[in-house]
């Protein structure tokens, strides 16, 4: 069931039925445009390529249950393309560090350099204990999030938080600090 002729309705049929036929002529027939439409949304190679590969198996896990449109796969495709996607980029985003500028990390006999981070000293000086002491565990010493949640008795998402608001509060002192 793999010729021109073959609906997209009766291949996904032929996919659900276990034919591996049904499953490469989905593929052969919607990869392009849908690694395209990927390549529009995500900001790399590999992550477009690993974007149509979760589209695509995605639609093989859930065959049973895709309502085709038209008999056209392509729509519930690029749908599914989008979401896995923008989960990506917010994964992605969620997970980026801002590096700080080469010329504050020189080291130099004056001070100069420790006193240019001054105000990021102070920031975090005026955290509570417990989210100085998050801060201190996850961004100063590179400790992960469950990491820091047993040694303070946190759960891990109550760190994730704490780590969130303190990068703002820090972001905000870079912010005002250059102004």
């Amino acid at each position: 069931m793999t010729g021109v002729d073959v609906s997209d309705r009766e291949l996904l049929a032929g996919s659900v039925a276990g034919d591996r036929g049904s499953l490469a002529a989905i593929l052969a027939r919607h990869a392009r445009p849908v690694t395209r439409y990927a390549w529009a949304l995500v900001g790399s190679a590999a992550d477009a390529e690993e974007v149509v590969q979760d589209t695509f198996l995605t639609c093989w896990r859930k065959a049973e249950t895709i309502d085709l449109v038209d008999d056209s796969l392509l729509p519930w495709l690029l749908a599914t393309c989008r979401y896995l996607s923008m989960n990506l980029n917010r994964s992605r985003y969620r997970h980026s560090t801002e590096e700080l500028p080469d010329d504050l990390l020189v080291t130099d006999h004056d001070g100069a350099a420790r006193e240019r981070l001054r105000w990021v000293r102070e920031e975090i000086a005026q955290l509570t204990p417990l989210d100085r002491r998050v801060t201190e565990l996850c961004l100063l010493e590179g400790r992960s999030y469950a990491e820091a949640a047993e040694e303070l008795g946190l759960s891990v998402g109550a760190v994730r938080q704490r780590v969130s608001r303190s990068r703002g509060r820090l972001r905000k002192a870079v912010t005002d600090n250059e102004e």
